[in-house]
């Protein structure tokens, strides 16, 4: 996979069985790929931490999709193992097992993207390399990528495939967004060093960034507290002023213009944002191709 390849927004579907089921799933990956979309994120822990849940529904929900719709040959689905309970680290055999767990659900032979969803620190970074090269030997992955990594465990994880030619490891995700930055002096600078592009989650800030929590209008949402807890400081009360503004001058949605700034970031090749209805993915397609301008930039920096 080349840089490329992401297009302009890859679709993050946590909330797949849980607050969006399968009905209304099948109808946001349909208008994510009918507006051009290719690239679908998910994990097996989605979404374990919720009451009711096993986990693996949300790559249940994608496989089923998938194969009803017959496209798995024009999307792109990565996923991520190592975090879930059921298959917890990553040593070479709780990754293959989570791995083949994953195909099963996803009604697959291959993940195109497949991550660490996590450090293990119990396990040497020749050790995490060696299990994720097998992998794409075999064919079951097709490129790696690591996530929620510190920046010297990355480092130390891609230069040891590099070191001996394993399958290298070319993605990051983190989290990253407009009100959340500590991903600028972190790990930016590292993957910029080492050549590998970041895939940022919590691209919306738990919705905060769609603009739709102000003082006094919240709606009910598992993500509440957190988006409401962002009012509270003064620099993310102007950074939503801002964001209206500029909204406005363009005619698309806050979200679209948030965005689009973080799509325009050094390393991003593409933020990462789920939809829970297709009426919310439509606010996030507007971003697919706006572009801010210098001026723009400047007023959120």
């Amino acid at each position: 996979m080349n840089t490329h390849d992401f297009g302009p927004l890859v679709l993050g579907t946590n909330t797949f069985g849980w607050t969006t089921d399968r009905e209304q799933s099948f109808a946001v990956l349909d208008a994510f790929v009918e507006a051009g979309g290719t690239v679908i994120d998910t994990a097996d822990i989605y979404s374990a931490y919720i009451p009711g849940n096993l986990g693996g529904e949300s790559e249940t929900i994608i496989g089923e999709w998938t194969a009803s719709r017959g496209l798995r040959d024009r999307v792109q689905v990565a996923t991520k193992v190592g975090m879930w309970q059921e298959h917890p680290g990553l040593s070479a055999a709780t990754v293959r097992e989570a791995v083949e767990e994953s195909l099963r659900r996803l009604q697959s032979d291959h993940i195109d993207v497949l991550y660490a969803h996590g450090d293990d620190p119990s396990r040497t970074p020749d050790e995490i390399s060696a299990a994720f090269d097998t992998l794409v030997r075999e064919g079951k992955a097709r490129a790696l990528g690591l996530s929620n990594f510190s920046s010297p465990r990355l480092r130390a994880v891609v230069e040891a495939a590099r070191a001996v030619g394993h399958a290298p490891f070319e993605i990051s995700q983190d989290h990253y967004n407009l009100v959340e930055r500590d991903f600028e002096t972190t790990l930016a600078p590292v993957l910029s060093g080492l050549g590998m592009v970041e895939l940022p989650y919590f691209a919306l800030a738990s919705g905060f960034l769609t603009g739709k929590y102000r003082d006094g209008a919240h709606e009910t949402s598992p993500r509440v507290e957190t988006a409401v807890s962002y009012l509270q400081n003064a620099r993310n009360r102007d950074l939503l002023e801002a964001l209206d503004s500029i909204a406005a001058d363009r005619g698309v949605s806050v979200a679209a213009v948030a965005l689009a700034w973080l799509r325009q970031q050094p390393t991003v090749a593409a933020p990462i944002a789920s939809a829970r209805t297709p009426e919310q993915l439509a606010s996030l397609v507007e971003s697919f191709t706006l572009i801010l301008g210098e001026d723009e930039l400047k007023a959120l920096a």
